[in-house]
């Protein structure tokens, strides 16, 4: 028996076949992970590191692993979410040498034992999904030892990086966190275009369902909410969105939009989208309103905006109708139905993001943690933004594997932008 598989947490490690091929299959497609995978065999970056990976554990997020593993670092992986897990994947990754603690549809006890047993790998650096490994550590007094050799990590996500924020602010942050989630190349296109498409992707294939000539409301306009709604109308959909920030509420009317409190749009939606990192975005007085067979999920990181208790409070029965769609009937016969649990759509109920969106996303997650790696002895322990020179690299990446060129400007030029005379 091997060391990873050994140490690991897993369903069935027979299940390793059909991983390996999905595995196979996103290499295929993530050209700049390839191209950083060749640079870090020749350099060997994580070279005598342990590196712990709290994500949402499936193909791409899978190859990301292993490119840390051809670092040099000795890599252990955690599932950033209950639902999110595909067990072939994780036995495949255990076959291949990394370490592993995650199983599909886990309680939430086991889920926190499997964080606990990924932190007691002892890493030097992390990369974190929604502050999973930042928060537990942070909030066990026993763990102290552990976080001062730390030197730092990788944040994915913008629920993350509120909590890792809150956490600089209150000036308790023990090691430096870079927030990936903020660079140019992830949220322009894995927050807006990925989850644009893999939201939908996850709702159609669960529901089966048409899209087109019904109404889809998207509680919440940032670059997540943003890419929800261009694919709901791109697909035909009337779309309302709920804000409550007034500069993106006007943003989405001039995106061709209509926008109007929660419990307004809540009487017209056939789809109800949240998508904004907060709790109890739709709640009692919306479900009061709502019509007969509205379908519901959520595309943000905690299965905490579509309130729960209050539509179990509302309900005289539940039931699954279907593989992920929970129907709720409510005292007065009307029913709405709650996909994978209020858990992430995209992820609970479909295979996340595509490929070539999130290989931009994981270049940047790889040569943050490079640079974190390397230049965290000299950092304080706070959040960080992505260097610009990074984020434009992996933009440039992404064009040579497309075949585009772009100019460049003449010193003349350069010489032109930086006087103020001329």
């Amino acid at each position: 028996m091997s060391t990873a598989l050994q140490n690991s947490i897993i369903k069935d490690i027979n299940l390793a076949p059909s991983g390996h091929l999905k595995i196979d299959w996103v290499a295929q497609h993530m050209p700049l992970l390839n191209t950083l995978k060749e640079q870090f065999e020749k350099d060997l970056p994580f070279k005598g590191k342990k590196i712990v990976i709290c994500l949402h554990l499936e193909a791409k997020t899978a190859y990301l692993g292993l490119l840390v593993k051809a670092g040099g670092a000795d890599v252990a992986m955690c599932a950033s979410n209950v639902l999110s897990t595909q067990d072939d994947v994780v036995a495949a990754l255990v076959e291949r040498g990394i370490t592993c603690y995650a199983i599909h549809g886990c309680s939430h006890e086991e889920y926190m034992d499997h964080i606990n047993k990924a932190l007691d790998f002892g890493p030097d650096a992390i990369i974190d999904d929604g502050g999973d490994l930042v928060s537990t550590l942070h909030s066990d007094p026993n763990r102290a030892d552990l976080m001062k050799n730390i030197i730092g990590g990788c944040e994915e996500t913008t629920t993350g990086i509120l909590r890792l924020k809150a956490l600089d602010k209150e000036g308790a942050l023990q090691f430096p966190m870079v927030a990936v989630n903020d660079a140019f190349c992830k949220y322009l296109f894995d927050n807006r275009y990925g989850t644009g498409q893999s939201v939908w992707d996850g709702i159609m294939r669960t529901t089966n369902l048409v899209v087109a000539g019904k109404t889809a409301v998207v509680v919440g306009y940032g670059w997540c909410g943003k890419g929800v709604a261009m694919r709901a109308k791109g697909l035909g959909a009337r779309v309302i969105v709920t804000e409550i920030d007034p500069i993106k509420a006007v943003e989405a009317i001039m995106d061709g939009h209509e926008v109007m409190p929660i419990v307004e749009a809540a009487k017209h939606g056939d789809f109800f989208v949240t998508v904004t990192g907060n709790k109890d975005c739709i709640t009692k007085d919306a479900f009061e309103v709502m019509k007969d067979g509205a379908i519901l999920c959520n595309a943000g990181h905690f299965d905490v905006e579509i309130s729960k208790p209050d539509l179990h409070a509302l309900s005289t029965g539940v039931r699954e109708v279907r593989k992920n769609i929970e129907e709720f009937t409510f005292k007065d016969g009307r029913r709405v139905f709650l996909l994978a649990e209020g858990r992430l759509v995209n992820l609970a109920a479909g295979d996340g993001h595509p490929a070539e969106v999130m290989d931009m996303t994981f270049a940047l997650q790889a040569m943050g943690l490079r640079w974190i790696v390397e230049e965290g002895k000299n950092l304080d322990p706070h959040v960080y933004s992505v260097p610009e020179e990074m984020d434009k690299y992996v933009a440039n990446l992404r064009l040579q594997t497309w075949g585009v060129g772009i100019d460049k400007l003449s010193e003349e030029q350069e010489r032109y932008l930086d006087s103020w005379a001329e």
